[in-house]
């Protein structure tokens, strides 16, 4: 899959330099399979989140791990915020960036602020069926939530269900299988697409802004991770050997989702409880999108910058604060990074022309920080399991599964 992949990279933007016009068109190979993966994803993780509560001893089980999850992924993220603000403010970047030529149109349609009110009440269904049918993944892990509390309630009365969902399960894991033989074909659409459609010219000005973005997220992955992952004891190299295809498939795709539920089953296989994997992981694609809280704290810094506003250390301790409240729970927001970054624009006083400037490289980096999305739930699931003694890694990893 890795070599199909790589093989599709150098096609799609092979097509996308010398036949634009194909490239354009060939955008609908990955929409196809986004969609097929938007297929299965919550008919997947509703049993799984089921299972993994009802399987707990008890439902002060569930709120402990549930609770020690929130916790860890408030204190990352607030780590991550603080890093990017500080390479921000270091590198300088923005500096004299042109975004008086950005042209604020292209954020059109785009909400202006975010409604709290209304992200709470969209959280609790009330009508489960539209959850489902909109794909409204918090809502649903909310109502799995009741269901597998109200099946360990009951015992041995819930054993019928609990069978049900087990076999549902399996189905569509061998579903996603088969969706994730199309991946090659999404990744050569997307490619292309982007290749043909956003080209390089004009993107000059930003190459410092997505370098940072860049040495951000390799500060993450390869200092803060392992440091976590060395605190609590977790293998951090063995746990990128079983899941590092599955970042790079997000990478490409640009799509946490197309690699969820394998996510969950390289995570077993590496050792942590299903029990809790499947509550942690679908939680942390709501709430610890790590990659996207840097580029967010970076993204806006730079425009600080560009503006000559303040970037004072109490005015970036506020930049920390503003995005640790408005980045959680907007996973599910399209555009969720943008949403991000106009309302903490329009709370510091940041025009919107700088954010529609940004949007011109939010493809580049947008690969970058799905991926490291990808590795911060994988360790965040191993680091809660080692927490709650349900972490046991095998001594010799199992090989990845083919799909």
């Amino acid at each position: 899959m890795g070599v199909q992949a790589l093989l599709a990279v150098v096609l799609g933007a092979a097509l996308g330099t010398f036949a634009p016009a194909a490239g354009e068109h060939l955008k609908v190979l990955g929409d196809v399979f986004l969609h097929l993966v938007q297929m299965v994803v919550v008919p997947l993780v509703f049993p799984l989140i089921v299972l993994g509560i009802a399987r707990m001893e008890s439902v002060r089980h569930v709120g402990r791990v549930a609770g020690k999850a929130i916790l860890y992924f408030e204190i990352v993220t607030t780590l991550i915020l603080l890093l990017a603000v500080g390479l921000g403010k270091l590198t300088g970047i923005g500096s004299g960036a042109p975004v008086n030529q950005a042209d604020a149109g292209s954020l059109s349609g785009m909400s202006q602020g975010i409604d709290f009110q209304k992200l709470l009440l969209d959280a609790v269904p009330k009508n489960v069926v539209a959850a489902f049918s909109e794909g409204n993944l918090l809502a649903v892990i909310v109502f799995a939530l009741f269901v597998g509390v109200a099946m360990a309630a009951l015992g041995e009365k819930s054993a019928p269900v609990r069978a049900v969902l087990d076999s549902w399960s399996s189905i569509m894991f061998r579903i996603v299988g088969y969706v994730i033989r199309f991946a090659p074909l999404g990744v050569l659409g997307f490619i292309a697409y982007d290749v043909a459609h956003y080209g390089l010219q004009g993107l000059t000005s930003l190459l410092g802004f997505v370098a940072v973005v860049y040495l951000g997220l390799a500060l993450v992955l390869g200092v803060l991770f392992p440091l976590i992952a060395a605190i609590f004891r977790v293998p951090y190299l063995r746990m990128l050997r079983s899941t590092g295809d599955l970042a790079g498939i997000a990478f490409v795709t640009r799509s946490s989702e197309a690699v969820l539920a394998p996510l969950l089953s390289r995570l077993e296989a590496f050792g942590v409880s299903r029990s809790v994997t499947s509550l942690v992981v679908p939680l942390g694609y709501s709430f610890n999108t790590d990659g996207s809280t840097l580029y967010q704290g970076v993204a806006l810094v730079f425009l600080a910058n560009a503006y000559g506003t303040d970037t004072s250390v109490p005015t970036l301790l506020m930049m920390v604060l503003v995005l640790v409240v408005l980045s959680k729970g907007m996973a599910g927001v399209a555009s969720a990074s943008i949403v991000v970054l106009i309302a903490a624009g329009n709370t510091l006083g940041l025009p919107p022309q700088g954010i529609a400037l940004l949007v011109g490289v939010d493809f580049i980096v947008d690969m970058a920080r799905t991926a490291i999305n990808v590795v911060g739930n994988s360790l965040a699931a191993a680091v809660i399991g080692r927490s709650e003694r349900a972490f046991t890694p095998a001594t010799q990893p199992k090989a990845p599964e083919r799909v």
